[in-house]
């Protein structure tokens, strides 16, 4: 990877990063704006960034962390409305939208754990470098998350059989 432009990483990487933000942001304007503040940060290291190993764990470890500080400061700036505003475009599919409201419906750790376990394919170390926490902490947040996501996915009529049972 020594040597790889930015402009290059960024045309190979960028789509694959703003799937990954749409997924733990669960918006898609704020994964852009994440997407962009990760390439920016990252940018003005990139020659560092490029000798110390593969620059796409790196930005995916600022992603995750602005992720985090601007879900923090959000949690304290968050004003409540009464109705929400009218969606930029419909989702892709039904399937898709129910997960991606389901994966919202987790705590914000939870998610990150289960969309970089999963979704990015990240082994536990990595997802625990990229979260900056143990394996054991992802493996508990990642089995907690599945868990979870069963329960918000799976049919009423299931659900009611497995309550019998």
């Amino acid at each position: 990877m020594d040597g790889l432009s930015f402009e290059d990483f960024v045309s190979r990487e960028q789509a694959a990063l703003l799937r990954l933000a749409v997924l733990l942001a669960g918006d898609r304007g704020h994964a852009e704006d994440l997407v962009q503040t990760a390439l920016l940060k990252s940018y003005r290291h990139w020659g560092r960034v490029t000798c110390t190993g593969d620059p796409t764990a790196y930005v995916r470890r600022v992603l995750v962390t602005s992720h985090t500080s601007w879900r923090r400061r959000l949690s304290t700036t968050e004003q409540v409305v009464e109705q929400l505003p009218d969606r930029a475009a419909p989702p892709a599919t039904e399937d898709d939208e129910e997960l991606r409201a389901a994966l919202r419906a987790l705590p914000p750790r939870m998610r990150t754990a289960v969309v970089l376990r999963y979704y990015a394919d990240l082994s536990e170390q990595q997802t625990a470098a990229a979260m900056g926490c143990s394996a054991s902490t992802v493996n508990t947040q990642t089995a907690r998350g599945l868990a979870r996501l069963r329960e918000l996915l799976s049919p009423p009529a299931y659900a009611a059989r497995e309550e019998r049972a």
